[in-house]
């Protein structure tokens, strides 16, 4: 088995690479090649004067390539610019066929590059060919990934940014300029972040909406990547009700994507509003945008397969290039 460090995964893993990877990961998805139950949380009760927190679990079977595992991450507040983050964690992948553990890998890295390659997928497929002015709604570690992701699959020209802090958003700003050359302009408002831009993507940890339906203009693509809680939204109704709307997996949408969920029961949409997974676009098999004019959002929740299709080519990567440390459990 190996051990696949946090400094291995940024480095056999690419966003733009990933990004492929995604692509077999939501066709499988969408094919039902796979076994996802929804993922569980388990509460931790605080202890020594620290803040609670909770262990979230998501085990999986994926069929090509032929593997199992599951992703342990604990969830804790921690402060603006803690080096461990909100998410801390570790997947570990098995082979289907011999029933052994392939490798176990640094977890809140694997889950950042295969969320902003995720995204970079559903961009490709959804948003208009020529979009190139980028809007990123929060200003966070997934709001730089899905920077560089969208650049993978879109000729970005330019940035906009928002976050509620304004000194964390100018520094955020400045580190896109200096980190891919790109401007980047911080801006006072989430409405004037997304005026004009062609691709916004709200990265935040919002648990109501910070971007209305109203702010939105034709030919946008959005892409909800923070919320991840039934209760929770990043966008009202009306944005939804707008948009030709499309999930990673319907089951966990059902329970979890709160701004579809919150949409439906007051009646902005009908069950039939979600118009497909996008690993039924990326196959054909649903239509993906109609028309320059289209608003397309597709909302991310992350899946298991998501997980160990990233986590198997990291294991193939790491093998080839004599990487990781490898630990033999049965000697």
């Amino acid at each position: 088995m190996l051990v696949i460090r946090q400094s291995e995964v940024e480095r056999l893993l690419p966003v733009g690479d990933c990004v492929a990877v995604m692509r077999g990961a939501m066709l499988a998805t969408s094919a039902r090649a796979v076994t996802l139950p929804l993922r569980q949380y388990l509460a931790v009760p605080a202890a020594d004067g620290e803040p609670a927190g909770s262990l979230a679990m998501m085990p999986g079977t994926l069929g090509d390539p032929a593997c199992f595992g599951i992703k342990l991450v604990c969830k804790y507040p921690r402060p603006h610019g803690d080096p461990l983050g909100s998410h801390v964690g570790m997947m570990l992948l098995f082979d289907t066929v011999r029933g052994v553990p392939l490798a176990l890998i640094e977890g809140s890295s694997l889950t950042a590059i295969r969320t902003s390659a995720a995204s970079a997928l559903a961009t490709d497929l959804l948003a208009r060919r020529n979009a190139s002015r980028l809007a990123v709604i929060g200003n966070g570690e997934q709001a730089m990934r899905h920077v560089v992701a969208m650049m993978a699959v879109r000729p970005i020209t330019s940035v906009t940014v928002w976050g509620r802090d304004e000194a964390r958003r100018a520094d955020f700003a400045r580190a896109v300029t200096h980190r891919t050359g790109l401007a980047c302009s911080p801006c006072a408002s989430a409405a004037a972040a997304v005026e004009g831009a062609d691709i916004i993507c709200t990265t935040t940890s919002a648990r109501t909406p910070i971007l209305f339906g109203a702010d939105l203009q034709p030919g946008q693509h959005l892409n909800l990547v923070g919320s991840a809680v039934a209760t929770t939204a990043e966008v009202d109704d009306t944005a939804v009700a707008r948009a030709r709307v499309y999930v990673d997996y319907r089951e966990a949408a059902a329970a979890a994507a709160g701004e579809l969920i919150g949409a439906l029961a007051r009646g902005a949409i009908a069950h039939d509003h979600v118009i497909g997974e996008i690993g039924e676009v990326a196959a054909g098999r649903v239509e993906g945008r109609m028309a320059d004019a289209d608003i397309t959002l597709y909302k991310s929740l992350g899946v298991a397969s998501q997980d160990l299709a990233a986590a198997h080519a990291l294991w193939q990567a790491a093998r080839q290039q004599g990487k990781g440390i490898d630990i033999d459990l049965l000697a």
